[in-house]
């Protein structure tokens, strides 16, 4: 008689440990760091965000002055509009960084482009 010191390779040798999806994301398990890593990811692109509300805000504002100096001199609905428009962008950005959120991140990007567009319809 041959006595077996390892078991065969095919019988399961403990219990199944695989991992759940939406298990974990809270208490430290695999989730946990994808969670992290789209969090960091959210607030780098909020980040980006700020830069092209920079962009956009100089964009906005010559195209209001240059409708301004050749128009009638007076600023329409639509270029108060777009001011809030990028102020509300700000303010978006600014939640994005301390609440990480898709929605918002996308909020924050699309009023960012919309100022322009609000100014040149002025």
């Amino acid at each position: 008689m041959t006595s077996m010191t390892t078991p065969p390779q095919n019988e399961p040798q403990g219990p199944a440990t695989a991992p759940q999806p939406g298990n974990g994301a809270g208490a430290g398990g695999e989730g946990a760091g994808t969670v992290a890593a789209n969090a960091r990811a959210l607030r780098v692109f909020a980040g980006f965000g700020f830069v092209l509300l920079f962009v956009c805000a100089f964009g906005t504002g010559a195209v209001v002055l240059g409708d301004a100096v050749s128009g009638d001199g007076v600023a329409g609905g639509f270029a108060s509009a777009a001011g809030w428009a990028l102020v509300l962008s700000g303010v978006t950005g600014l939640a994005v960084l301390f609440l990480p959120r898709k929605a918002l991140l996308i909020a924050q990007y699309a009023l960012a482009l919309a100022a322009p567009v609000l100014a040149l319809l002025d």
